[in-house]
């Protein structure tokens, strides 16, 4: 049994027309620990609705006589709190919609992984039911921060940086993050600045990447009226619009050994001098710098100066991808679809189990800036209060569609829509299991049948056919 002792049962009504789906959710149900009935068509899901309360019903579209809406409706009508998570093998968008504008908590299609279908029932218990969560913390122990603020995540490497924050913001310390794009380190810097002292003077950010060569001394130090050409009047540079406030330098790699040596003297002197003056201005800022780059290792080939590298690098951070902190995706995109739906005016309330297990699966290289792009889009696609796969960039739809046979033959699930032989793309997976298999065993056909668990005589039997076939 899965659920922790002492929690109560939750009750689960199945209700699929399908003798060996019911028999399979039998076991599977069991083992998880729910209280169990089954219903094999519409009219006895109806009586069962009727003669007794359930927590959560997993019913399938198509049932012999009546439809799972039906059910649905029957089932929302007696109780509106119960969960109802509607299962098929006809997934389209239609029926997903008209399901979940019927009051379905989610929509799962078959053939359904066993622990995607196993946390969307307890996703749903969980969030809906109290008494089915299972207490975490102690009394006198806090939750997870979820917010941070304007961070999202509860992921342990996060929360060991919202601990460094706390450590370091009220100090004066100069900070280097660093960390993949997209990972959020400007949300920390400002973090930092908004916790610190400094909070009610000006956090400048400067993508020292992003200014042309022949510009950032004047935009770092400021410049004095005729110092060059197109210098028509005095300006103040970003150190001195900094001052008593917090300047993060984005990029940091990005500066050439010019402005190394300038940026250096300028810390150690904690005094900046305009372009074309000589007369140098006192400032007092807090140096944050970030970086996408292995700093370290730019000093090592003589890229980045050493004596700078450690004046900026007091107090590292270093900020995980999001493919290290897959507790946090499902987290960031529940924040950005209410984000994004409430900045475009629209009622989308969640993201469906079967979409977050895309997202869960894909190793967002872009981090959460890309997350974000890509939740922005599907609110902005949706024409449903829910996000459903469907409503997600194609490209990530096909990274899960295809499947690989032998000579490298790929598969596009999608082509089922139109019918495909199924028979020739079973043998060339089989194929594909096979060659591999004898590669590992040295062309031992014992061992390779031991690797694949059938017998020596049915792997050759399988060489035999597929030879024949080739």
């Amino acid at each position: 049994m899965s659920l922790e002792s002492g929690m109560v049962q939750p009750r689960v009504l199945v209700v699929d027309d399908e003798l060996s789906m019911r028999e399979f959710l039998d076991v599977f149900l069991s083992r998880e620990g729910y209280d169990t009935t089954f219903a094999k068509n519409g009219k006895q899901a109806l009586r069962m609705i009727g003669e007794k309360d359930f927590d959560l019903i997993l019913c399938d579209i198509r049932l012999g006589d009546l439809t799972g809406i039906d059910v649905l409706r029957a089932a929302k009508g007696k109780n509106p709190d119960t969960i109802v998570i509607m299962i098929s093998a006809y997934s389209t968008t239609e029926v997903a919609v008209e399901a979940m504008n019927e009051g379905a908590y989610d929509f799962v299609p078959k053939p359904f992984d066993n622990s995607e279908l196993r946390q969307a029932i307890k996703k749903a218990l969980s969030q809906t039911h109290a008494r089915f969560q299972p207490q975490t913390f102690s009394k006198d122990q806090p939750k997870p921060v979820l917010h941070f603020g304007k961070i999202v995540g509860n992921s342990p490497g996060m929360l060991r940086i919202y601990n460094l924050i706390g450590q370091v913001a009220a100090t004066k310390t100069n900070v280097l993050i660093s960390g993949e794009s997209g990972t959020g380190k400007e949300l920390i810097a400002r973090a930092l600045h908004d916790m610190s002292e400094r909070k009610d003077h000006p956090f400048v950010v400067v993508n020292c990447g992003g200014i042309p060569e022949n510009l950032i001394e004047s935009e770092f130090f400021g410049h004095v009226k005729g110092s060059f050409t197109g210098a028509i009047s005095d300006k103040k540079g970003l150190f001195e619009a900094a001052h008593q406030g917090t300047i993060f330098l984005d990029e940091i790699g990005e500066l050439s050994p010019m402005l190394q040596v300038k940026l250096l003297r300028a810390l150690q002197e904690t005094r900046v001098k305009p372009v074309g003056s000589t007369r140098e201005i006192d400032v007092n800022v807090r140096i944050i710098s970030a970086t996408n780059k292995n700093l370290e290792q730019e000093v090592v080939d003589g890229q980045f100066r050493e004596d700078l590298f450690f004046r900026l690098n007091v107090i590292p951070i270093k900020v995980p991808p999001l493919r290290d902190r897959k507790g946090d995706i499902e987290l960031l995109a529940n924040f950005f679809t209410e984000k994004y739906s409430k900045r475009m005016g629209k009622d989308i309330s969640k993201i469906s189990s079967y979409a977050a297990s895309f997202l869960n699966k894909y190793t967002f290289p872009g981090n959460v800036r890309e997350l974000e792009n890509l939740i922005e889009r599907s609110v902005a696609l949706s024409s449903t209060n829910i996000i459903l796969p469907e409503s997600l960039t194609i490209s990530m739809h096909k990274k899960r569609r295809w499947v690989e046979g032998v000579k490298g033959r790929r598969y596009d699930l999608s082509e089922v829509e139109q019918g495909v032989d199924l028979d020739e793309i079973l043998s060339s997976i089989e194929g594909a299991y096979i060659s591999r298999a004898m590669e590992l065993a040295g062309g031992n056909k014992s061992k390779a049948a031991d690797l694949l668990g059938i017998t020596l005589r049915s792997i050759r039997y399988r060489i035999s056919k597929q030879s024949e076939e080739s």
